[in-house]
């Protein structure tokens, strides 16, 4: 039952008694535009980071004071490239989203301003960083507070779309008593126990979102964004594995501590609702978006692990699994209690225990986490990069680094 259940949600198939394939799900397969604009963007997004590595290497060799300088156009490149996906492969969604009727116009419209802002935004506050007094700190207030307004705006007239029950009826689903309470109960224990982990292992990070934070977070969300349309395989029901999409967002909570880790998770995870809009229930949102990528944002806690200092790459990869195992929970508990009637064996078309199916449905989020953290040890076994994350939070430096600076 449970390879059943796989077999389903990865392929959207099912077989007839005659033996003829069939689809499931006709209306969720995305345009033959996004699939090849998502390749050509793949293919580049390799070629980028091949190239800057290659770059990077030949300067730290030859002319090592300019490495600062080409990090800076390595960023200033890799934000470009991002804003030139999420804009590109945005313009496509909405007009899948339009054509199908996936979203109601309540909804779309308010999602499409929210996306402009924050690709504005996010551009806006990366800039910011280039300019001093004044003129960046207005920068980034006028940049926060249009995307805050956007999203707001976008989260009561998601409000108004979910309590009118429209998104039920699209996908042609009923929610029971039962289910909806749970839902909720399921929805509120997952808030406290993402928030008890924010405030008990970020206690010691008294700053607050100052601007390096705030540009960071911009620029890393941004990225996380951009790579999560470079995914390929596509679930019928929601969801996707993508091309270590979860990495930046792990290592900004590297960097800045589990509490804005949890925030900027939060945020990425209503903007992944803007991008795979299954809008079916409030808790459903909460479950499946910002609650399920706000457990993303916990894959810092093992930073400040003074034990495990020396191995950096055990401490992002212990973090990023407990990260993946709380955004799995939060899936497996919408899918049981808002999707259980799309539970049923992919070859006879029988009912299925909705748990099980979910947990099958929902096992590719372990094949996501296991790319990111492939990507973020090779990443994290840079000494210099480590050295440079560990600034921004106070991270414990290697014992043999703190000797080396004192002499």
């Amino acid at each position: 039952m449970l390879l059943g259940s796989l077999l389903t949600a990865y392929t959207g198939t099912v077989e007839n008694a005659e033996g003829e394939e069939s689809f499931l799900y006709p209306d969720l397969w995305t345009s033959f535009a996004k699939d090849a604009l998502s390749a050509v963007f793949l293919y580049s997004a390799i070629a980028l980071v091949v190239l800057l590595v290659a770059v990077g290497l030949f300067v730290r060799w030859k002319r090592p004071e300019s490495l600062r300088s080409f990090a800076a156009v390595g960023v200033s490149l890799a934000v470009g490239f991002s804003a030139a996906v999420i804009v590109a492969m945005l313009a496509l969604e909405f007009m899948d989203m339009k054509e199908s009727g996936a979203v109601f116009d309540l909804v779309l419209y308010p999602t499409i301003v929210l996306g402009a802002a924050v690709v504005l935004g996010a551009a806006a506050i990366y800039l910011s960083s280039f300019f001093e007094g004044k003129t960046a700190k207005i920068m980034r207030i006028v940049a926060l507070s249009v995307a805050g307004a956007a999203l707001v705006a976008l989260l009561v007239c998601l409000g108004v779309y979910l309590a009118s029950g429209v998104g039920e009826d699209n996908n042609g689903l009923s929610i029971s008593v039962t289910e909806n309470v749970l839902l909720y109960v399921s929805a509120f224990v997952l808030v406290g126990l993402l928030l008890f982990i924010a405030l008990f292992f970020g206690r010691k990070d008294k700053k607050g979102f100052d601007s390096k934070a705030v540009a960071y977070a911009a620029v890393l969300i941004a990225m996380s964004f951009a790579l999560s349309y470079l995914a390929p395989i596509h679930m019928p029901q929601g969801g996707s594995v993508t091309i270590a999409s979860l990495l930046p967002l792990m290592i900004y909570s590297y960097m800045f501590g589990v509490k804005k880790g949890v925030f900027a998770g939060m945020v990425y995870g209503i903007l992944q609702a803007v991008q795979d809009p299954w809008l079916i229930h409030p808790a459903q949102f909460l479950l499946d978006y910002p609650i399920a990528f706000a457990g993303i944002g916990v894959a810092g806690i093992f930073g400040d692990n003074k034990k495990l200092a020396k191995i950096p790459q055990l401490q992002f990869a212990l973090g990023a699994i407990l990260a993946g195992i709380l955004r799995y929970l939060a899936h497996i508990l919408s899918g049981v209690f808002a999707f259980s009637e799309y539970a049923f064996h992919w070859a006879t078309g029988e009912a299925m225990n909705p748990f099980l199916y979910s947990l099958g449905y929902n096992s590719f989020v372990f094949v996501d986490l296991a790319i990111a953290i492939v990507a973020g040890v090779l990443v994290f076994s840079s000494p210099a990069f480590v050295k440079a994350a560990r600034r921004f939070h106070n991270k414990p430096a290697e014992p043999e680094t703190e000797q080396k600076e004192a002499e």
